[in-house]
Parts: C-alpha cells; structure tokens; sequence
C-alpha cells in the first residue's frame, strides 16, 4: 500500500474513528473521515469526488444516527459511486454480514479485530479490486457480453438476464453466477466464497464456516432465477463440494 491509497471512514464513534484514522494514516494511507453518515453523503456525492478514481476504499460504521452504514452504502451505490467498501463494526452476527455482502460490500470485518488484521483486510481487499478487473477485462469478449443458452450475462453493467428477462442481482451474486458459467466445470464452495471475500478469507464457525454463507448465497440467486422462471434448474448442488452451472448446450 502507498500513500496513494485513499480511503474514506464514515463512523460516528468519537474516540474509536481518531484512533481508526490515526491507524490508518499512520500506516501510509490517506483518509478523510465523516463522523455522520448524512455529511458523507453530501460530500462524496460532489461532482470534485463522484469518478471512482478519487476514492479506492470506503470503511463504513454501521449503527449511526440518521442513515445506517448499509443504508448509506445503497445511496452511494444509486449515485454511481462504485467504490470497494468495508464494513468494520461491533455488530457481528452472521445476518449483518450477510446483508452488507448481498448490498455490495467486500469485507466485514468485527471493531473487535486487531489494527493488524483490518490492515491485511484492506490490502487484500484492495488487490483484488484490482486483480477482478483485469480478470473481468481479459475474459470477456470485447462487449463484455456472453450468451450461453437462455443466459445473457454482461460484465459491463452486471446484468443478467435468463430467458431475455432480467434477473436482479446484487454484484456479489453475479460474480457467483459468472464465476460458474466462465469455468464450466464443478466449482469449489472455497473458490465462490474466494471470489466474494478474498482468498483463504475465514468466515463463520470453524474451518468450514464459509460454506454456510455460500449456501445461503446460492438459495437467493435460485430464488430470484426461479422468480422469472419457475422450471429453473441450471444451478447444479453437489453436497460436500460446491456448485456447477449446467448448460443446456452441453446436455444437448
């Protein structure tokens, strides 16, 4: 990390955001702090710092008067403004982390965890936006579209449309459904939960944990794929494992 790396905090905790900050700048970054969610809103919806480029991460409280962390996150993301972002709070049961992840965030990480391990968080985080973007870009065709029967996924927008009609999807989701239909084989409960969080990334009770979450993940992209059509069952579960998209193309 360098001193390039920007980072804005939004946490309405006097004492706990200056030692964050203090941490944090001690550490090479660069931060800008909010100590309410509204006074970040206004500011990071100016036109001098709207371009994802001015920003490369977001560490968001999320118990705060006026607008929540999720809340503010989903105002930012309805803006344009795609920034990574991570939630760091005392609230760490499993519901939170999984609706921060279904909004868009990257991490969630517990106030309770070391300066350390947030720091290793963040470097983690922030490599792999950038490696996600390489990937997206020397993946996809030149459109940034690909068509695998009744699936139109685009990487551009990150809409998905089954059937030619469209599957809402939070960007956490589409990365699952691209994840599988990019390899084309039985993919691993690790790599999806690796290509959400981040590689090796431990989450829930014991070294399994993280299968859990996966599995709720895949339950709701089911539900919305079912949603447009009830017959749907491209998402294949093999127990113990993981996952495979199975297409009507190679069935035929």
């Amino acid at each position: 990390m360098t001193e390039a790396t920007r980072i804005v905090v939004v946490d309405d905790d006097d004492l706990f955001r200056p030692m964050l900050v203090g941490n944090l700048t001690e550490a090479g970054f660069a931060v800008r702090e909010y100590p309410a969610p509204d006074l970040a809103l206004e500011a990071l919806s100016a036109d001098s710092v709207l371009p994802d480029s001015n920003l490369d991460l977001l560490i968001l409280d999320w118990k705060m008067p006026g607008l929540t962390g999720l809340e503010l996150l989903q105002r930012l993301r309805q803006i344009g403004l795609m920034t990574p972002a991570i939630f760091l709070t005392s609230l760490d049961d499993v519901i939170y982390e999984e609706a921060a992840l279904k909004a868009g965030a990257i991490d969630f990480v517990g106030k309770t965890r070391s300066f350390a391990i947030l720091q290793r968080r963040i470097e983690l985080a922030l490599s792999r936006s950038e490696s996600q973007e390489g990937d997206d870009a020397a993946k996809e065709p030149a459109d940034g579209i690909m068509q695998v029967g009744p699936l139109t996924l685009d990487a551009g927008s990150h809409a998905i449309t089954w059937q030619n009609q469209p599957v809402s999807l939070t960007l956490g989701e589409f990365k699952s459904v691209a994840l599988m239909v990019r390899a084309g084989r039985d993919v691993s409960y690790r790599e999806i939960y690796d290509a959400l969080r981040g590689e090796n990334f431990a989450a829930g009770q014991g070294p399994d944990g993280y299968r859990a979450n996966v599995r709720a993940l895949i339950k709701r992209v089911r539900q919305k794929f079912i949603a447009v059509d009830p017959g749907f069952d491209a998402i294949e579960n093999f127990p113990g494992f993981g996952y495979r998209w199975r297409s009507a193309e190679k069935d035929s």
